[in-house]
């Protein structure tokens, strides 16, 4: 069997029972490693050390998987006034300003579903209005008597970028305003 120290540096190949001897010197086991390799393979190191490590690093993967918030959910009827929509929107830039995800549904009605263009541009209204936020995860698909999507907050670098940009068409606009 081919035996790793515990740097990672190759021993050589040696009898089972004398890897297992120089072993017990190190006060360390010896852990098969690659048992279908052609001499197989066995490590020298601490096993409990190993395991502490491994189980530790599961539960930070955990702890990452579980700070994943659901998104908030907001819904809008397709006939909702214009002062209760404002009032939506706010709180969509509330949750893209605290980092959260929004899933933004319009609610269609009865017949309102005839006309699930007014949906849409709905919809895109919304996504206008919190554009300097956040954007779609994806293009709003129609499930059921629902249009569905959901808005991510936008990166600092994107904010950034989206700001330069504002930056640049206000100068443009300034250079065209003063010709005139």
């Amino acid at each position: 069997m081919l035996v790793i120290d515990e740097k990672g540096e190759k021993i050589g190949v040696m009898l089972t029972r004398d890897a297992i001897k120089l072993a017990e010197e190190r006060d360390l086991d010896l852990v098969e490693v690659g048992a279908n390799a052609d001499p197989p393979v066995a490590k020298l190191m601490d096993y409990g050390k190993f395991m502490y490590q491994k189980q530790k690093l599961e539960r930070e993967s955990r702890k990452k998987s579980a700070s994943q918030k659901p998104p908030k959910e907001i819904k809008i009827r397709v006939k909702t006034d214009e002062h209760d929509l404002q009032t939506k929107i706010r709180h969509i830039r509330r949750f893209l300003e605290h980092g959260n995800k929004a899933k933004v549904i319009i609610i269609y009605r009865g017949r309102e579903m005839v006309h699930p263009e007014l949906g849409r541009e709905l919809l895109q209204r919304v996504i206008e209005e919190v554009s300097d936020l956040g954007h779609p995860e994806f293009i709003p698909k129609q499930e059921g008597y629902n249009l569905v999507t959901i808005l991510a907050p936008l990166s600092e670098q994107q904010k950034e970028k989206l700001r330069r940009q504002k930056e640049a068409q206000l100068r443009a606009e300034e250079g065209k305003g003063g010709e005139g």
